[in-house]
């Protein structure tokens, strides 16, 4: 796939480059000097160092109703898809997110096509396929069909919980721990999940973009160890130096009622909090490490993870 190759005077397109993912894919691309441009809603919010970079191009638009793509994909050679719509403050019910992720999508891709855009790498998220799947994973699996769908070569990632600093799945998790000493939780607390560091996430991103080879591909992403959300919290204490949480599991906590539950103990919406919760019924586990072949990396155990997204300050840029 050498035409798929990304040549110095290439120009990337990130979509969803402000946030907690983007934001960070931007600084790695702009410290390897790749050209790039970002749709965002408001350029009033892009930090100030984004603005003044002459490697970054800022059009204004909104991929879910339409406005500015075509300007944003004009002489792209490779687009990252970093758009989620779940948590967005002009969903009217937590459901909407589907029906926007959808429209985003088909949006992009239209415009993509008709522009000429190479290659597409999607961060998505992994879990079980069939008809137990959450309302969230299952979005998540129809934008990669629909980023498939398209004339572009489209890579797709499917991470699981990704620990860092601005992910909402981590927050929700520190808030939890550090302040209950005891938990009632629902039987997915032992459910299996292969959590993902935030710099393992952006190696893998980096690296498809790098290697024309992952063009066309789906790919499983998640860390060295598969874990429960059990033994995450557990891991977690030790990690950061506090008491063992106790832990109940009972059978009669729905998603919604925990998500208003997560709500009050975090800073997390219900409207965020119940996709995501209703989303650990899911086992998210690698089906495969074929992304090894590709990209090898060594990947960072889930308590180094934890040590290091603590650390960090969410920048809110």
């Amino acid at each position: 796939m050498d035409n798929l190759e990304l040549k110095p005077e290439d120009r990337v397109l990130i979509l969803g480059g402000t946030g907690f993912i983007g934001k960070r894919l931007v600084s790695e691309l702009t410290g390897k000097n790749i050209r790039l441009r970002l749709l965002v809603r408001n350029p009033s919010k892009v930090p100030t160092t984004i603005l003044k970079n002459k490697n970054i191009e800022i059009v204004r638009g909104d991929i879910v109703r339409g406005d500015g793509i075509k300007e944003a994909v004009r002489g792209i050679h490779t687009a990252y898809y970093l758009v989620h719509s779940m948590g967005s403050k002009s969903m009217r019910k937590s459901t909407e997110f589907a029906r926007m992720d959808k429209s985003a999508a088909e949006n992009f891709v239209n415009f993509a096509d008709a522009a000429g855009v190479k290659r597409t790498i999607y961060l998505g998220g992994l879990g079980e396929v069939g008809k137990n799947l959450s309302a969230h994973l299952r979005s998540r699996d129809e934008v990669a069909e629909i980023l498939s769908s398209g004339k572009l070569h489209a890579t797709v990632l499917r991470a699981a919980v990704i620990i860092g600093a601005g992910s909402a799945s981590f927050a929700m998790l520190k808030y939890l721990v550090e302040r209950l000493r005891v938990m009632i939780c629902p039987k997915w607390i032992d459910t299996r999940i292969q959590p993902i560091a935030v710099k393992d996430v952006l190696a893998y991103l980096i690296g498809c973009l790098l290697n024309p080879d992952t063009a066309g591909k789906k790919f499983d992403i998640g860390g060295p160890e598969v874990l429960t959300y059990r033994k995450m919290i557990q891991q977690y204490t030790e990690s950061v130096g506090i008491p063992k949480r106790i832990i109940f599991r009972t059978p009669v906590l729905s998603s919604r009622l925990a998500s208003y539950w997560a709500s009050l103990i975090t800073p997390i919406p219900s409207g965020l909090a119940h996709p995501l919760i209703e989303g650990m019924k899911n086992e998210v586990v690698c089906l495969d490490d074929s992304i090894s072949e590709y990209i090898p990396i060594e990947k960072t155990p889930f308590k180094t993870a934890v040590k290091i997204a603590v650390s960090e300050k969410v920048n809110k840029a």
